[in-house]
C-alpha cells in the first residue's frame, strides 16, 4: 500500500455532487458524453479525469502518489506488457559479475522542464535522496541492498549494493523511482516540491487547486519517451484536468453526463453498466501484495496459531468476494502476493478453504470452548473480540469494505466478533492504528512488480531497525532466510522457488490470509483513445491519449 506508518451513495445525493464539479471550459476535444463520431482525430484539447483520492504530495511513497508522479518525472526504465523491463531515461543497463554493481547508460540531451540536465549526477543524487527519507516506499525498496550512487560520467551512472539485487531495474519501473531535477530539490523548498516535483515527464503541474483538481499542462519540450509507449513526441493534449472525486457514485454519474472522459476505480455493481453503454473498461491486477488481512501474533488472541488457522478456516472468500465483486474483482487466498506476481504460489492460495467443523474444533482446543448469549467464544471471563481498522476510502475502496463486513458476518458464525473500525485517511497514514496495541486485524495491500514485496512486509522489526510495514509484527529468521535467497538468487528459477517457499510459510501458520486482488480500473469516454495503464502500478497513461469527433 505503500505509506503504513484508508454504499454508495442515493442517486440523487449523486447528481447533486456531479453538477457541482467545477469543470475546464471546452476545448477542442473536451469532454463529451458517449456516442458515436467519425473517428477523426483531434489536436490538442483537455482531458478532464476523474480520480478518486487526492493526496498530500504529487510525489512521494503512497500508489496514489506515484499515478501523478508518473505523468509529470521519467523513471531510468518502465515495464511492458509482458512484464519485461524495457528503456526510458536510461538506454541500457547492466549487472556486474558478483552481482554488486549496476551500470545504466542514459539519454543525452534530455533535460528537465527547470532547464537542468537529466544526467548521471542527477539521478546519482536522487538515489541519495530517496534513502535518506525524500520518498518512504523507494527506501524500503533499496533498504538492506542500497550502498551509494555515482556518476562515472555525464552519461554513465554506477549504482553500488552491498549484496546481489538482481531484479534491481524491475523495482525501479514503479512510480516511486521518478527522476527528479537535482537543481528544484535542492534549492527549492519542500513545499514547491511537493506540489509541483519538476521532472523531464510529458506534463508539467500547472495549478494544484487543494480539494478539486490538479491541473497538468503538455511539456512542448518532450523528448524521453518510454520504449513502450505509442507515440513519440511531445502529449498530443494540451493539458490533463486530474479532478479529485471521492463518491464513486458521483464519478460513474459525471462520466456518463459527459462531464468527465474518464474515471478510475469503478465501481464493481457499475461495471457491465458502462461497458454496455460504449465505454472502454480497462482492469489491471495489480502484482504485490493482494488486499490481505493479516494477524497481529505478538498481542492478543492470534498469537496463538490455532485461532488464526480458525478464523481462516471460518471463511468462504470466494463467496464474499464474488457476491460485491460480480465477478470483476479476483479471489485471492494468497496472503503473501497476488496471482498477478512473478514467483505466486498456487499451494498457499489453496491453503484455507471454508471448513466450520475444523475452526469450531481448533478454537475449542485453544480454550475458546464457551459462547455468550450472543453467539460469541468466551475464555477466562473475555470475549473473543477482534479489532480491524482499515483505512476507508483510502487503502481500501467501497467494494472493499463491503467485502470486510462480509468478513464479519462469515467469522461471527464460529463465534468471533469483529469490530469493523472504518479510519479517515489523515489518521490511518498519522499511524493512529500502526502499533501491536491498537489493533488484531490488518488489512491492506502493498504493489510491487516482484515477490521482493515480501521482504518489505516480513521482514523481522528490531529497535535498531524498526519494520513499520510487518503488520504481523512475526519476526521469524525461516521466513526470513527463504525471503533473502529469492532476492538475491541469480537464477530466476531459484528466487521463484525460495519465494515460494516463504509465502507457503505465511500459509502454513497463518500469518495472512489473501481475501481479493487490488485492481487498478478505469473507465474511458468512446472520443478519448489509448489512454492506457503502465504495466508496473496499473496507473492511467495520458501521454498517448488523443481525442476523436
Amino acid at each position: 500500500m505503500p505509506l503504513r506508518p484508508l454504499r454508495t451513495a442515493a442517486a440523487a445525493t449523486a447528481l447533486a455532487l456531479t453538477a457541482a464539479l467545477v469543470l475546464t471550459s471546452c476545448a477542442s476535444g473536451s469532454a463529451d458524453a458517449a456516442g458515436s463520431g467519425s473517428g477523426e482525430k483531434v489536436t490538442g484539447g483537455t482531458i478532464v479525469y476523474a480520480h478518486q483520492q487526492e493526496p498530500a504530495c504529487v510525489f512521494g511513497g503512497w500508489i496514489e502518489q506515484a499515478y501523478l508522479s508518473y505523468q509529470v518525472l521519467d523513471s531510468l526504465v518502465s515495464l511492458d506488457e509482458n512484464h519485461k523491463v524495457v528503456p526510458w531515461l536510461a538506454t541500457a543497463w547492466k549487472q556486474s559479475d558478483d552481482g554488486l554493481t549496476w551500470t545504466f547508460t542514459l539519454k543525452k540531451g534530455v533535460k528537465f522542464t527547470d532547464g537542468s540536465p537529466v544526467d548521471a549526477a542527477a539521478v546519482a543524487y536522487n538515489f541519495d535522496y530517496w534513502v535518506n527519507g525524500g520518498n518512504s516506499t523507494a527506501k524500503v525498496w533499496l533498504g538492506g541492498y542500497y550502498k551509494s550512487a555515482e556518476a562515472v560520467d555525464a552519461q554513465t551512472l554506477q549504482v553500488n549494493l552491498s549484496k546481489p539485487y538482481p531484479r534491481l531495474a524491475d523495482n525501479l519501473t514503479q512510480g516511486y523511482f521518478g527522476i527528479q531535477s537535482q537543481k528544484a530539490l535542492e534549492n527549492r523548498t519542500k513545499e514547491q516540491n511537493c506540489e509541483a516535483p519538476i521532472g523531464s515527464g510529458a506534463f508539467v503541474v500547472d495549478k494544484w487547486n487543494r480539494g478539486q483538481d490538479i491541473i497538468l499542462k503538455r511539456n512542448k519540450n518532450y523528448t524521453s519517451w518510454p520504449a513502450n509507449a505509442l507515440h513519440t513526441g511531445p502529449a498530443l493534449v494540451d493539458e490533463v484536468d486530474w479532478k479529485f472525486v471521492a463518491d464513486p457514485t458521483t464519478r460513474v454519474a459525471a462520466l456518463q453526463s459527459g462531464q468527465v472522459n474518464a474515471i478510475y476505480d469503478v465501481p464493481a455493481v457499475q461495471w457491465n453498466t458502462l461497458k454496455s453503454g460504449g465505454y472502454t473498461l480497462d482492469k489491471y491486477v495489480t502484482p504485490g501484495r493482494p488486499q490481505q488481512i493479516s494477524f497481529n501474533t505478538q498481542v492478543g488472541p492470534f498469537t496463538d496459531e490455532k485461532v488464526r488457522q480458525a478464523f481462516a478456516y471460518s471463511l468462504n472468500r470466494k463467496e464474499i468476494v464474488n457476491t460485491i465483486g460480480r465477478g470483476v474483482i479476483p479471489v485471492e487466498g494468497n496472503g503473501g502476493v497476488s496471482q498477478a506476481t512473478p514467483g505466486y504460489s498456487k499451494k498457499a492460495a489453496s491453503w484455507y478453504s471454508l471448513d466450520t467443523s475444523k475452526a469450531n474444533e481448533l478454537l475449542d482446543s485453544a480454550g475458546w470452548s464457551e459462547k455468550n448469549d450472543k453467539g460469541i467464544r468466551e475464555k477466562d471471563g473475555k470475549t473473543l473480540t477482534v479489532t480491524l481498522p482499515y483505512g476507508a476510502g483510502s487503502i481500501i475502496n467501497a467494494d472493499g469494505a463491503a467485502i470486510l463486513q462480509g468478513v464479519k458476518e462469515q467469522a461471527s458464525k464460529v463465534g468471533f466478533d469483529v469490530k469493523l473500525v472504518p479510519v479517515p485517511q489523515a489518521e490511518f497514514f498519522s499511524g493512529k492504528y500502526s502499533t501491536p496495541q491498537s489493533y488484531d486485524l490488518a488489512a491492506g495491500y502493498w504493489t510491487a512488480v516482484t515477490a521482493g514485496i515480501l521482504y518489505i512486509n516480513w521482514r523481522p522489526s528490531t529497535p535498531d531497525n524498526p519494520n513499520y510495514s510487518n503488520s504481523a509484527f512475526y519476526n521469524d529468521p525461516t521466513l526470513e532466510g527463504y525471503i533473502l535467497e529469492g532476492n538475491s538468487a541469480a537464477d530466476l528459477d531459484a528466487q521463484n522457488a525460495a519465494y515460494q517457499k516463504a509465502q507457503d510459510y505465511i500459509a502454513e501458520h497463518a500469518l495472512s490470509i489473501g481475501v481479493y486482488d487490488r485492481l487498478s480500473t478505469l473507465a474511458v469516454s468512446p472520443k478519448l483513445k489509448d489512454v492506457w495503464q503502465e504495466h508496473a502500478q496499473g496507473g492511467p497513461t495520458f501521454y498517448d491519449a488523443y481525442f476523436v469527433k
